[in-house]
């Protein structure tokens, strides 16, 4: 609904925040209500979809039929039109040689924002994980969530605001234990993780699931192929204070990161900010304890030395 005010001053214009007055003839006022805004980042990928969704249509394909072309499945195809997960560039310089388009889709993904916002269970980094080479993580809060158990991993999703149902909290349960295959494969991603040891003090769940929950990270930190190292507490440098990240490395080396935040998660492909983050990795993992004292440490937390 918009309202007219009067006023002596007939071309002025004014606006504070998201309100604004236009004027009009004979000095009125016309008052614009505010519009609702959009995350740009998300309005970014949408639109992007949508311009994959037209050249696609245009070459008479179905998503499945493109996906084929450029190595994903149609439900990725999919998700990629309607703005739920980023096209990430490898796989927009295929699509650009299959559509024809003439560098259009690669172009438009290298000036996205440098942080591209992705929906807050993050399906895109969730695929990233399963097919990745390596990947490497620094967490201050809490356990890793590959590293969780049940209990554990229950108790973290019990702390959600505003609280989840008891059937959501069953259905991220059981998909972080799915991740957790990874772990177990028979060639398993490099893993390293980086952990603050404020993360293991803090007894979620009750003192049951908080035994349990470093007695499995111990076994963890055997697993061929994971190194762990916990941040001790009362350091006078911290490389980690701007909170967690995790790096990824795809398959085809591509190098990205991913963090997450009170509302939301962020997968960031651009080379100048995960080079940012690599070297905060890189100081994190000398200034915290190395494999073989974290092990001693876990072992002390247990009682058993």
């Amino acid at each position: 609904m918009t309202s007219v005010v009067q006023c002596a001053d007939p071309y002025h214009l004014v606006g504070t925040g998201q309100y604004g007055y236009i004027a009009g003839a004979g000095g009125e006022f016309r008052f614009m209500p505010p519009r609702k805004r959009v995350a740009k980042n998300g309005t970014a990928l949408k639109m992007i979809g949508a311009q994959v969704a037209i050249l696609r249509k245009k070459k008479n394909l179905t998503q499945k039929a493109l996906g084929h072309e450029v190595s994903l499945d149609g439900e990725t195809v999919a998700s990629i039109e309607q703005g739920r997960r980023p096209l990430m560039p490898d796989a927009a310089e295929r699509m650009d040689l299959v559509l024809e388009t003439g560098g259009l889709l690669a172009a438009a993904v290298a000036f996205l924002p440098a942080v591209d916002q992705i929906p807050v269970w993050a399906e895109a980094f969730i695929d990233l994980e399963r097919e990745a080479v390596s990947m490497s993580s620094y967490e201050n809060q809490v356990i890793p969530g590959l590293l969780q158990t049940a209990e554990y991993a229950r108790a973290v999703f019990t702390n959600e605001i505003p609280a989840l149902s008891q059937r959501k909290i069953d259905e991220r349960v059981e998909t972080r234990l799915e991740r957790q295959a990874i772990l177990y494969r028979e060639d398993p991603p490099g893993l390293s993780y980086v952990i603050a040891e404020a993360a293991l003090l803090d007894q979620l769940g009750g003192r049951d699931v908080y035994r349990a929950a470093l007695r499995h990270l111990r076994s963890c930190a055997d697993l061929h192929g994971i190194s762990i190292q916990i941040m001790p507490l009362g350091r006078r440098t911290h490389a980690g204070l701007s909170g967690p990240f995790v790096l990824i490395e795809t398959p085809d080396l591509q190098q990205l990161a991913y963090a997450e935040t009170q509302r939301g998660s962020q997968l960031i492909s651009d080379r100048n900010e995960v080079s940012i983050l690599s070297r905060k990795y890189a100081m994190l993992r000398t200034q915290a304890f190395n494999p073989e004292e974290t092990k001693g440490l876990l072992d002390r937390l247990l009682g058993e030395r």
